[in-house]
């Protein structure tokens, strides 16, 4: 593996998750420039731009969403034995 220590993973998910998800909407935007020939040149520049956006704000905002989503929820309650 790469060797990065594991109280690093919040930022090594942060990296991924806007690399996946800015890839994602970049060929979305581009997927009309496929006639043209001109997809993948246009995907490439959409998509730096896009995840070097969108890294901060995962970086930043996927804990508090985590945390968020943890107060809109409850406790799963476990089942009984006692049926």
């Amino acid at each position: 593996m790469l060797g990065i220590p594991r109280r690093y993973s919040h930022f090594l998910f942060a990296v991924m998750q806007a690399a996946l998800t800015s890839a994602i909407a970049a060929a979305t935007a581009s997927v009309n420039l496929l006639a043209q020939s001109m997809f993948l040149r246009h995907w490439l520049q959409s998509w730096l731009l896009a995840w070097l956006l969108m890294l901060p704000v995962v970086t930043v905002f996927a804990p508090l969403l985590n945390r968020f989503s943890v107060l809109l929820t409850q406790p799963d309650r476990l089942k009984s034995n006692a049926g």
